[in-house]
């Protein structure tokens, strides 16, 4: 396992203390699941990517849709 030092803004992570204490979780579990979720968006839309360049016809459209949707 490693460790990480982040800085955040005072702000920001007495929220996201905040959060984790409302989710009756700690706060390093609480980054490591927010880390995991984004890991897993990142890998569906890789998946997502490459399936639809190999594909024919409506491709483009789900591209579009996906580029749509990710703002």
């Amino acid at each position: 396992m490693t460790a990480l030092t982040v800085r955040l803004a005072d702000e920001k992570h007495r929220r996201l203390k905040a959060l984790a204490k409302s989710r009756g979780t700690p706060l390093n579990r609480l980054i490591d699941e927010m880390t995991t979720l984004m890991l897993a968006e990142f890998d569906a839309e890789t998946r997502f990517r490459a399936r639809a360049k190999r594909g024919t016809g409506k491709a483009k459209r789900g591209l579009a849709l996906l580029e749509k949707a990710m703002g």
